[in-house]
């Protein structure tokens, strides 16, 4: 009887050892097929259409590449097949759409690469395909219809004329990218043959193949006031008390702040200081603050941080903690020190402002369609991330109207539209002459709703004389001004 009951243990034991094996493979299995289902709905496109596939030059040879289409029915890109099969890739307007639809020789950039994918296969109905296979022929690929709007694009263009720069635009509501112009730039339809100046000329950051409006890194100048404020506020809710007298400078350790042009703006408020952008007012503000919460609440406001873009991007720099120095923290506040940005994460920042704190994902793909025009797939906008509180965004939209209103704005006040925004000029060289031009801010209409625009203008000097006057450009195409 012991020997039996000591097998029914073992066989017990053996049981339930081989249970678990088995539910644990089976785990396995399904683990890897719920992961085989999650990287075909979610994540398959991402690696077909990643530049270091190679699977996707063979899409070519069976594919006509597809067009390009602005959000009002433009043709920005589109491949020519001459009689004796030959295909060449054109670019109607050239220069204007150089760094935000990119171009398809010696590589590829822009909406021609993450793009890719979509251009390169073909949903031509199935009849038609299976014909043209039969005869050996091409299928036409697929068209992108984008957010960006050719008027709108033409007048950042032409605002921005021979100066390096960028403008970016965007729908604070969606999140669509409008208009995205960098200067120095290049013609698409040319690259190939001038490849090797191109390449040759390229001396680090000013290389024309740069895009300034995602990888162009700049101090903030002014226009970071907006931050330092929104510290400010959280930390002060009796901020209407704060007051302060400018004398046109201030010291710090061993620095002199300056006002701009040594304007001395007497005793002013928080109000005043913003909208008149006082540096020796934002220096005071910045001594104040706490040191480890202001750089938390920047890192949330994406410095440091991925950014939620399909075009290739630089991350904004932040370099502040407790342990930095008065000198630091004064600098940091008015917008110079370490502190570096692009002119997309500004143009975010101030759409989530004009959003009422809400960030939405900025995208520039609208749609995908056959070529007969039948859509294949839609992009929704989507919200990516709440910046701020509805009550901290609906107090900076204040602030943001008094520059208009009341400051370095003013040529934008008194237009068919309400706008609001930030200037800033950046010094970025030991020379005190040399700043260069910020504006971000938005504008607004009931019938045409809310556009968010950023300019920044290399060397421009100040940016209510240089930036603004640019962003208004903008701002009466948008709204037919």
């Amino acid at each position: 009887m012991k020997r039996r009951s000591t097998e029914r243990k073992s066989r017990t034991s053996n049981n339930r050892e081989f249970a678990v094996i088995t539910y644990l493979f089976v785990g396995i299995f399904i683990s890897l097929m719920g992961y085989f289902a999650y990287f075909q709905v979610f994540r398959s496109e991402d690696f077909i259409n990643s530049p270091y596939n190679a699977r996707l030059n063979t899409f070519s040879e069976h594919v006509v590449r597809g067009e390009i289409r602005s959000a009002d029915g433009k043709t920005l890109a589109q491949t020519v097949v001459g009689e004796d099969g030959s295909e060449t890739r054109y670019y109607p307007y050239g220069n204007m759409f150089a760094h935000a639809v990119g171009y398809d020789s010696n590589g590829k950039s822009g909406i021609e690469s993450f793009g890719n994918f979509n251009l390169l296969r073909s949903h031509a109905f199935f009849l038609e395909q299976a014909v043209n296979g039969l005869k050996g022929d091409k299928n036409q690929g697929d068209n992108i219809v984008t957010t960006l709007d050719q008027g709108l694009q033409e007048a950042a263009y032409q605002a921005l004329g021979d100066r390096r720069g960028a403008i970016v635009a965007l729908e604070p509501s969606t999140g669509k990218i409008l208009t995205m112009v960098s200067k120095p730039d290049f013609d698409p339809n040319t690259i190939a043959s001038e490849w090797d100046g191109i390449i040759a000329d390229t001396d680090g950051d000013n290389s024309v193949l740069v895009n300034r409006a995602t990888q162009g890194l700049y101090p903030p100048g002014s226009t970071f006031k907006i931050l330092t404020t929104l510290e400010y506020l959280r930390e002060n809710p009796d901020y209407q008390n704060y007051t302060h007298e400018c004398t046109g400078s201030i010291t710090v350790g061993s620095t002199e702040i300056h006002c701009y042009e040594n304007s001395v703006h007497g005793t002013e408020g928080l109000e005043e200081s913003f909208a008149k952008s006082c540096n020796t007012s934002y220096a005071n503000i910045g001594l104040g603050l706490d040191r480890a919460a202001f750089a938390k609440f920047c890192k949330s406001l994406l410095f440091e941080e991925d950014l939620p873009i399909a075009y290739p991007y630089k991350s904004s720099r932040f370099e502040l903690d407790a342990g930095s120095t008065d000198e630091e923290v004064a600098q940091t506040a008015i917008g110079q020190g370490k502190t570096l940005v692009t002119p997309m994460h500004m143009a975010m920042v101030t759409a989530a402002i004009a959003n009422q704190g809400v960030l939405m994902k900025p995208y520039v793909i609208d749609h995908t369609e056959n070529y007969k025009g039948v859509t294949v797939k839609e992009y929704a906008p989507s919200q990516y991330r709440t910046l701020l509180g509805p009550e901290e965004a609906a107090k900076m939209q204040e602030f943001l109207s008094l520059v208009v209103s009341e400051g370095t704005g003013s040529a934008l006040s008194g237009q068919i539209y309400q706008a609001a925004g930030k200037t800033g000029s950046a010094e970025f060289s030991n020379n005190k002459g040399e700043s260069h031009a910020w504006f971000t801010g938005y504008a607004s209409t009931a019938e045409k709703g809310t556009i968010a625009v950023t300019v920044i203008v290399e060397n421009g000097g100040s940016g209510s004389s240089v930036a603004v006057p640019a962003a208004k450009q903008v701002f009466d195409r948008y709204f037919g001004q």
